[in-house]
């Protein structure tokens, strides 16, 4: 990751980025914030005159650069801060990473008196912005290596910088795993990249159930979407269990490394892509880990049903009955509907043995969250306004964004099957609700304490977006981070 910095005296001067507030009126120019450290003489006075010529908003993200040959700095960036809160600096930082992007290394003198919480934001926007995947050569990869960050008590802010670097190395990670190509990633990939990172962070407990067990034990959901794959299934079970916690949280995630579609194939478009049908299991192992290195006092189990939805002569067919952990069947008329299956026999296991406190699952699980809601934003379902509450906020706060969906009881006669105790993929009705509405028949006497988000569409960015770059945004991380924080 680039390397960032604290320090109360600046050395390296070649680039310099000074923070760039709007005018205090409609009309007033923008104007340079006074930073907490010197700048060498003449630099803060050329900025506020470049300002105003320069048509320069103040706009969060908004950069202007000045080149000084033969002058320190050599290059001067101005960088648009708008309301200097988190969020913004979030932006800001992604912004200088990307203007700086032929320099080797930017100074950026912080205003006097930043809050933690915006310098928390900004290094996040410059490790998450400055993300890219590659498994080829990179000829055009980033010269920028360093960032310095000069405020004038470093100390002070050192906290706010480790919690922003584990949340980016984390999100990072669930990035990695998604853009990962499934001729490389099947489930036992998958399982052996969690137990590695597992393996660097103490008091991790780690098992993964392979197809023989999960017959064993009943995972039907599970062995029938993994069956036609030549890749068998996995089920990983990731507990963070510190001495002092005092709430059990189970998070569950789909992770569907490659879907076909199975017997009901998608079309070409719609398959190209489906390596990132296991971003939310990604996302939970993720943050599992972030809140086992920031050592937060809540247990958390993790659940990642891995498996490729395949089309061979072993794959189950549409109208093939499902038996899931603890008994419940499914009818299941449509084979791309295979995530609900997974998570199923997850949520059956985290409440009949588990016995959490509070359940979450996090999935791509339909394209309907999209028709709904667009390509940035996950769609929640809750029976509870209080925790649903609490995690749209933690969600907001480390800038993603959900917004929560009904439970629409009158829906809940479409999962009706005349040949077993569900129907998976009802035609009739809403899609991203029907599913969330047959994964709650798992949740047993922990309905009115789980969570469900349909993160389909945030899952992956077309296009370079302040924090987040093209391909997978590792979205959930950071909110479940968060919301994990605020429990214990």
């Amino acid at each position: 990751m680039l390397a960032i910095r604290l320090t109360a005296e600046p050395d390296r001067l070649d680039t310099v980025a000074l923070p760039v507030r709007p005018g205090a009126a409609d009309d007033a120019p923008a104007a340079p914030v006074p930073t907490a450290v010197a700048l060498p003489d003449g630099v803060a006075e050329e900025a506020a005159a470049l300002a105003p010529m320069a048509r320069f908003a103040g706009r969060a993200g908004e950069v202007r650069a000045q080149l000084r040959p033969g002058r320190t700095p050599a290059r001067l960036l101005l960088l648009g801060v708008g309301e200097g809160d988190e969020a913004a600096w979030r932006t800001v930082g992604a912004a200088v990473v990307r203007a700086a992007r032929d320099e080797t290394h930017v100074t950026l003198a912080l205003p006097a008196g930043v809050s933690p919480e915006a310098v928390r934001g900004l290094v996040e926007g410059l490790l998450l912005g400055s993300y890219r995947f590659r498994l080829g050569a990179d000829a055009d990869a980033p010269a920028l290596t360093g960032v310095d960050l000069a405020v004038t008590d470093p100390e002070a802010y050192e906290p706010a910088v480790e919690l922003a670097r584990t949340t980016a190395r984390m999100t990072r990670l669930a990035r990695d795993l998604t853009n990962t190509p499934s001729s490389v990633k099947n489930p036992q990939w998958f399982a052996d990249q969690i137990a590695e990172a597992a393996t660097d962070l103490p008091g991790l407990r780690l098992r993964v159930r392979e197809p023989e067990q999960l017959a064993a034990e009943g995972f039907g959901g599970i062995l029938a979407v993994g069956g036609g794959s030549a890749s068998g299934p996995r089920l990983v079970e990731l507990d963070w269990q510190p001495a002092d916690a005092r709430t059990h949280v189970v998070l569950v995630g789909k992770g569907i490394t490659f879907d076909t579609g199975g017997i009901s194939i998608k079309p070409v478009p719609a398959m190209k892509l489906m390596r990132k049908d296991m971003a939310g299991a990604a996302a939970v192992v993720a943050a599992t880990l972030g809140a086992a290195a920031l050592r937060l006092p809540v247990r958390i189990t993790t659940l990642a049903p891995l498996a490729e939805n395949m089309v061979s002569g072993a794959a189950f067919r549409p109208g093939d009955i499902v038996r899931h952990y603890g008994g419940l069947t499914s009818e299941t008329t449509n084979s791309d509907a295979e995530g609900r299956l997974v998570l199923a026999d997850a949520l059956a296991y985290a409440v009949q043995e588990l016995k959490p406190d509070l359940l979450l699952d996090l999935a791509t699980l339909t394209g309907a969250n999209a028709v709904a809601l667009g390509t940035r934003t996950g769609a929640l379902y809750s029976d509870n306004d209080q925790l649903a509450e609490d995690l749209l906020a933690a969600i907001d706060a480390a800038g993603e964004a959900a917004w929560r969906m009904p439970l629409a009881a009158d829906y809940v006669e479409h999962l009706g099957s005349d040949l077993a105790d569900l129907h998976s993929a009802p035609t009739q009705g809403a899609g991203s609700v029907l599913a969330a509405l047959y994964l709650r028949e798992f949740t047993g006497d922990l309905r009115e304490r789980w969570l469900h988000i349909d993160m389909s569409a945030p899952s992956w960015c077309e296009r370079d977006d302040a924090e987040l770059t093209r391909g997978a945004t590792g979205w959930g991380v950071r909110g479940l981070l968060r919301w994990l924080a605020t429990l214990s």
